[in-house]
């Protein structure tokens, strides 16, 4: 019952922001007058914003700091609808597949489920592919705007706190339990998912959204190295073999990249050895068990949110002190005002929900099916972005990465095919 109400608050979430996005070109509501002096006044207003919390990092962030902020302000509205039709183009395709499968495998006992038990998975896929379409889009633009990354992760990090602690006080969850021993245990998983979030927005503000997933897709790389290294698991040679189309196509976009940095990469690459080591030892701490109560999936997800949240703190302060934030986020609101409050109001409610449908959705899948579900949402995200953001791509780097993406589908393939 719980996870079937949890379901209708997710959907009716999602239509109120598809109404929202469709309404308003994804953006938030504005005048026609205040829009136009916006987008047309501001325009080197904003590059000049975006240049001054680049140079912070890099002259390179700096670069591809400023040539998204053009696309951002000079970009139709019309393409945040087009990149929502490519998610759910994307997501029909998941589904599809989905559906393919299941048949395969004989569904006797669905006659006798109910019409949500036998559609919630793609119901869940579905939410999963335009939360984390829309947290992309508006990650990238609450950052063009505001170019404080250690700002916009520690906001869009503190988001989910508050709806965990309702979900817990009003019973729509159970709470977890757990002791001091039991979180210092839990605590290098924590910084595992700091360092996976950070590193991705770090990424996303210093180069280019597509770019960034195209990295991310290396992360089966660092997840093997680190598996073998701290778990001694030693795979087949076929899983290994799969390894190279993605090592190859990585490479390849990365050498025809146009908007190439160096922080770009580090950061996106860095966010994959956190997800990897997050993997690896919450894989350890679970096989020994007493990590606490009531430590399902998304109250998991929680607690290292709640955990990174506090280690993220003084980190944050130290890299941009809580007086360069307060200065920058007033001055991005007197270029922006409302449009820039209401995009950093949806990156942070955007990563919330993702996250917490992405649980939702994975716990329903077999590792073919998720294989070929997550394969397609980065297809979805990288497309969505250079429509929005009118990423200037090579014919070279779009060989390179779709290499990339569908050597990380072979993996997964390949690792469930042998590795059993």
């Amino acid at each position: 019952m719980r996870g079937r109400t949890g379901a209708v608050v997710l959907s009716a979430a999602g239509a109120a922001l598809c109404w929202s996005s469709s309404s308003s070109g994804f953006t938030a509501p504005l005048t026609t007058q205040r829009l136009q002096t916006t987008e047309t006044t501001s325009a080197a207003q904003r590059t000049n914003i975006a240049t001054a919390g680049a140079s912070r990092f890099t002259g390179q962030a700096a670069h591809g700091a400023q040539s998204d902020a053009h696309a951002f302000t000079e970009s139709p509205r019309l393409t945040d609808g087009v990149s929502m039709t490519v998610a759910a183009a994307g997501a029909a395709t998941a589904m599809k597949a989905m559906s393919v499968a299941r048949q395969a495998r004989g569904g006797e006992e669905a006659a006798e489920q109910s019409f949500f038990e036998k559609n919630k998975v793609y119901v869940y896929i579905g939410l999963w592919y335009f939360f984390n379409i829309g947290y992309n889009i508006y990650n990238k633009k609450a950052l063009i705007a505001f170019p404080y990354p250690w700002a916009c992760a520690l906001w869009q990090m503190f988001f989910g706190i508050p709806v965990f602690g309702a979900m817990w006080l009003f019973g729509i969850r159970k709470a977890p339990k757990m002791n001091t021993q039991q979180m210092i245990k839990l605590s290098p998983a924590a910084f595992g998912h700091l360092a996976t979030h950070v590193g991705a927005v770090i990424a996303f503000f210093a180069g280019a959204v597509s770019f960034g997933h195209i990295v991310k897709a290396s992360e089966p790389v660092v997840s093997c190295a680190l598996n073998a290294v701290f778990l001694g698991e030693v795979l087949p040679w076929q899983v290994y073999a799969s390894l190279l189309p993605i090592i190859g196509g990585v490479g390849l976009a990365s050498a025809a990249e146009m908007s190439f940095n160096w922080l770009c990469f580090g950061a996106a690459m860095g966010s994959n050895v956190g997800s990897a080591a997050r993997g690896v030892y919450s894989k350890m701490v679970m096989s020994r068990g007493g990590i606490g109560e009531n430590m399902n999936a998304s109250n998991i997800y929680a607690v290292l949110t709640i955990m990174a949240f506090v280690l993220l703190v003084p980190i944050a302060f130290l890299m941009e002190s809580p007086a360069t934030m307060i200065a920058g986020f007033k001055a991005s609101y007197a270029v922006g005002g409302s449009k820039f409050v209401m995009s950093m109001l949806y990156s942070g409610l955007y990563y919330y929900l993702y996250n917490e449908v992405a649980f939702l959705a994975l716990g329903q899948l077999d590792p073919v099916s998720h294989a070929v579900s997550n394969t397609m949402k980065r297809v979805v995200i990288i497309i969505a972005s250079i429509i929005v953001f009118r990423t200037p791509v090579t014919t070279l780097g779009v060989i390179g990465s779709s290499i990339a993406i569908l050597g990380t589908l072979g993996y997964s393939i390949a690792k469930n095919t042998f590795s059993k």
